[in-house]
């Protein structure tokens, strides 16, 4: 296994972990989507420097790694907050009214389409297309939890209870 050597990057403990996820996955191009899940979960977002390192690191083209961090929706280029919250506004959750929850959501933390991570990084609030969850509309999911048959009222008193525990 090659040492990680990122001069102006390895001042930091950010990029120490970096190393260690290329490391884990032996630095094999192959298993360079793994590589970005980690990262991902590592940093909560892919940051360019990062996906610059990882393509040095690897080996392969830099458009390689920004091709594949892109195609995915999984992966997110930007900083997302401690809960990303995924709003469906497929057909089933539109025609159930998802989008005044969106709205609700957005008003509650002082969110617009163009901004949607709260200063904070606590929330980020996005839409989707679909969730899988039809049976359940309108949905929303916080992180890996769903909540099914929304509101927008209950959708902004998840919303509180989430802020009222982190201050605890």
């Amino acid at each position: 296994m090659e040492p990680c050597l990122a001069p102006a990057l390895a001042e930091t403990a950010k990029f120490e972990k970096l190393c260690g996820i290329l490391d884990r996955y032996d630095r094999h191009p192959a298993r360079l989507v793994p590589i970005l899940q980690a990262l991902q979960e590592e940093y909560r977002y892919l940051p360019q420097e990062v996906l610059s390192y990882v393509a040095t690191s690897l080996r392969i083209p830099e458009a390689n790694v920004f091709g594949v961090a892109t195609f995915y929706a999984h992966f997110a280029l930007e900083p997302k907050g401690k809960y990303v919250v995924r709003l469906c506004d497929g057909t089933a959750c539109h025609v159930k009214q998802s989008i005044p929850i969106l709205e609700a959501l957005r008003a509650r933390l002082d969110l617009t389409e163009a901004k949607a991570t709260t200063p904070d990084m606590l929330f980020t609030v996005e839409t989707v297309a679909c969730l899988g969850a039809c049976g359940l509309a309108p949905v929303l999911v916080i992180n890996e939890d769903v909540y099914g048959q929304m509101t927008p009222e209950r959708a902004v008193d998840l919303i509180d209870a989430i802020r009222a525990k982190e201050l605890q």
